[in-house]
């Protein structure tokens, strides 16, 4: 049956039901937003009046078999994967549902160590053992690159028992690992293979862009269609390829997305997914574009770099992301972090994030050359004003981890809370990240060295934004008793 990608079937489908006029003895308790004035002052009456439940016309996200079904399909289609799920629990959500459909307790899955928050949390959830593919890392800029294709197949040589392999496409920074050959390994021996493309939504409707996970034919794919894609925060796609059982996986999903689905998001995915069929290609050619353009006049100023496809190896470095505009600073003494700081407070510039030597801002279908300019500008004055010997900046991002035992029994282990500076040598029971990109310092389960905790301390001198520990401050941690 051929798809018409200009539906929109749970926007259409809301439209009809608010000029019914249904009187509602159902929940939510706001009622349309009679009960609450001042949501509705916020958010304006068109919004409230669509953030209604679950009903026979509107579906049910749990178990769909009409307007979210639809949806569903035409989502699939566009993005050319077997199913597509609706997640309305942010892209966290869709990336643990992966790993949960495939993993249990005992388990391995082999996967790059800097992936995103929610990959570690799954395996707490699950039990599940991670193997470690360490990143090559850029010693220049300091962050970790991709996976090599021969550091895949050595771990899977040694743990061939393992029933997946995880691979992000791309990174926070756009390096793409070379995902065509990683599938052909996994599958080769009996794997499967998922792809965390939180910040890869773009790949599915542009040219000249790395290849997309289901185009490279992996096996699940969580897509963060709420960053490039622009659909409302907190709303994602889980993509599944032909291998994978819909029924199964959403089975897994339902054990944790809520039972109340918002349908500001479903909608805001429905017809976010109809304005990327329709006008994606154009509206991502323009990004690439004005991302050019940027990383010029960037580095037209001097002392920042701007890097982009040049680093490319053919292994490591597979593929770039040419929308991401992410920039080295260190070379002007300045922690990207710092810069992030500088943008915002003196310049009323948010970016998306920075780190201890570069910074990343996001660019997509909302953004404008004029709004670009002004980066430029800031960053041209920040130059001028703060420019400072790079003398005592730490370069190297990436640690890599001594792992004691898996991060599902570190998490419920007996644990101890001690000062921060006494756990030198203990293993470590709860996450540390700077946040973003949410990529772990320490995940449950790893050794606590030197090296890690003075890059703790420098992140906290410079001002990144630390979460993850019971102690908000940082200055504690727990540890397994007895030490392993």
């Amino acid at each position: 049956m051929e798809l018409n990608q200009h539906r929109a079937p749970i926007y259409e489908a809301l439209e009809k039901f608010q000029k019914m006029r249904v009187v509602p003895f159902d929940v939510p308790g706001h009622k349309r937003g009679r009960g609450n004035p001042e949501l509705v002052e916020l958010l304006g009456q068109k919004c409230v009046g669509m953030d209604v439940n679950s009903m026979k016309p509107l579906d049910n996200l749990c178990h769909p078999v009409s307007v979210i079904r639809e949806a569903e399909d035409l989502a699939a289609d566009a993005f050319g994967a077997a199913h597509a799920f609706l997640m309305v629990g942010g892209t966290t959500s869709a990336v643990q549902s992966m790993v949960l459909s495939v993993v249990k307790a005992g388990e391995k899955i082999i996967l790059p160590r800097n992936v995103h928050r929610s990959v570690l949390g799954a395996l707490v959830l699950c039990g599940a053992i991670p193997v470690y593919v360490n990143p090559d890392c850029d010693d220049r800029l300091g962050i970790p690159l991709g996976m090599r294709v021969s550091d895949v197949e050595e771990a899977i040589r040694l743990h061939p028992d393992a029933k997946a392999v995880l691979v992000n496409n791309p990174t926070y920074y756009g390096i793409c690992s070379n995902l065509r050959e990683i599938v052909k390994l996994a599958h080769t021996y009996g794997m499967y293979c998922l792809a965390d493309e939180a910040h890869g939504t773009h790949f599915y409707f542009g040219d000249g862009l790395p290849v997309s996970a289901m185009a490279a034919g992996a096996d699940m794919a969580a897509v963060s269609m709420h960053k490039s894609g622009g659909s409302l925060t907190q709303s994602s796609f889980l993509l599944t390829g032909p291998a994978m059982s819909e029924g199964h996986v959403r089975q897994i999903i339902n054990l944790t997305q809520t039972t109340s689905g918002s349908y500001l998001l479903l909608s805001s995915l429905d017809i976010s997914r109809r304005n990327l069929a329709i006008r994606g290609r154009e509206s991502f050619a323009r990004v690439i574009e004005l991302a050019e353009y940027a990383r010029r006049e960037i580095n037209a100023i001097g002392g920042y770099y701007a890097f982009a496809e040049e680093l490319v190896n053919g292994d490591s470095i597979f593929a770039f992301d040419r929308t991401k505009l992410s920039v080295h600073t260190l070379d002007m003494g300045l922690a990207g972090i710092e810069v992030y700081d500088l943008l915002r407070d003196e310049y009323d510039i948010q970016i998306e994030f920075g780190d201890l030597g570069n910074f990343l801002a996001y660019l997509s279908i909302g953004d404008r050359q004029r709004e670009v300019e002004r980066l430029v500008g800031a960053l041209a004055e920040i130059k001028r004003r703060y420019c400072r010997s790079s003398l005592e900046m730490i370069s190297q991002e990436y640690i890599a981890p001594d792992v004691a035992v898996s991060p599902h029994a570190a998490f419920y282990a007996s644990k101890v809370s001690l000062p921060i500076e006494e756990t030198e040598g203990m293993v470590c029971s709860e996450f540390v990240m700077c946040y973003p990109p949410g990529i772990p310092i320490l995940a449950p389960g790893e050794r606590i060295t030197r090296q890690i905790l003075d890059y703790i301390r420098y992140a906290k001198e410079k001002g990144c934004s630390m979460t993850g520990p019971e102690d908000a401050g940082i200055n504690r941690l727990n540890v397994l008793m007895g030490g392993i």
